[in-house]
């Protein structure tokens, strides 16, 4: 399938590198204002995680079609789906634009500012009979990818209390995050794969209470965030950013259920599993890349025309609507807003 990617900033430049290892998939095309990307020179790109392993930035796109416009890439008759790494204000334009032309969409998390844009998309997949996936990466990640498939089986009984955690430096390296009307701000940019994890194995909460912080000028955007659900004792989200560029990128998450707990932190903590008979339990985590994990299956629902069931865009939908409600309840001083989305 020929693949073109919207856009060559970090995670337009970390999509490149994962396409160009997956059998299937062609890149056909690129897109960026930027002439030295288009160049292939992808140097100096920065993000509040480390490239994968062997991206030396210096790419040869001498077979690939280059594009100045991102309407132009979209809309090239060669190219079959795009893989849209823009600004989160400009996926729904482009979204549609790619399925009126009978493209199939990946676009980078979260799926839209609002959720009535994500429904749009979500309505032009359907109406023009493509797949439509929001790159919610963190489903893909192994060590998340094992404790929902845990969770999942049974074999750890009711959960009774969970928290997630994920901060870094405000993105220095990259101005349009720093302005809420083309990203969503820090803690909806951010936050929304823990956000989009909670609804993945635990469902939609009834309600969400949320307190928190918010100095953008100084690079501060933090929340505590308490998902409701009547059968678990607490969920809670918190995280965001810390100040700008040497606070360092980490993601955890302690999870606790009747027949044991599930820890992990990227900070240096592998996933563990301590059972209720006091003992460690060993996991098998495998050691793959979750971009091209999740780039594969993508690719394989495109291939086969089926609907993205283990990353579905309604859920991606309801993710942004949670952390809309996430903020409500921050601006009203911790008031339990209802989730009736």
């Amino acid at each position: 399938m020929k693949i073109a990617v919207i856009g060559l900033g970090f995670m337009g430049s970390t999509h490149v590198h994962a396409w160009r290892q997956i059998p299937g998939a062609e890149l056909a095309a690129v897109a960026s204002r930027d002439p030295r990307r288009l160049s292939g020179d992808l140097t100096g790109l920065q993000g509040n995680i480390p490239k994968p392993g062997g991206q030396d930035g210096n790419l040869d796109f001498s077979a690939v079609a280059k594009y100045t416009s991102a309407e132009e890439a979209v809309l090239d008759p060669a190219v079959e789906a795009v893989d849209i790494c823009l600004p989160t204000n400009l996926h729904e334009r482009i979204a549609l634009l790619a399925l009126g032309a009978g493209k199939h969409v990946l676009v980078e998390k979260p799926i839209a500012l609002d959720g009535a844009a994500a429904d749009r998309m979500i309505a032009a997949a359907e109406r023009h009979g493509r797949v439509l996936m929001a790159a919610q990466v963190v489903r893909f990640i192994p060590p998340y990818r094992v404790a929902a498939d845990t969770l999942r089986s049974g074999r750890l009984g009711t959960v009774r209390a969970a928290i997630f955690r994920r901060r870094c430096a405000a993105p220095a390296w990259s101005a349009w995050l720093t302005d809420p009307a083309q990203s969503g701000g820090g803690v909806f940019d951010l936050l929304i794969h823990d956000i989009d994890f909670c609804l993945h194995v635990f469902g939609k909460p009834e309600a969400v209470t949320a307190s928190g912080y918010e100095d953008l000028a100084h690079g501060v955007d933090w929340i505590l965030a308490q998902f409701w659900y009547p059968s678990i004792g607490a969920v809670a989200v918190s995280g965001g950013w810390h100040h700008p560029a040497a606070y360092p990128f980490s993601m955890e998450f302690t999870i606790v259920a009747d027949n044991g707990t599930l820890e992990f932190d990227s900070a240096g903590a592998k996933l563990a599993e301590y059972g209720a008979d006091g003992c460690e339990h060993a996991l098998d985590v495998p050691g793959t890349d979750g971009y091209r994990a999740e780039l594969e299956y993508f690719l394989n629902c495109a291939t086969r025309g089926e609907k993205p069931l283990a990353c579905p865009p309604e859920e991606s939908a309801g993710a942004v609507r949670l952390a809309h409600s996430m903020l409500e309840s921050r601006n009203r001083n911790g008031e339990k807003i209802a989730c009736n989305f």
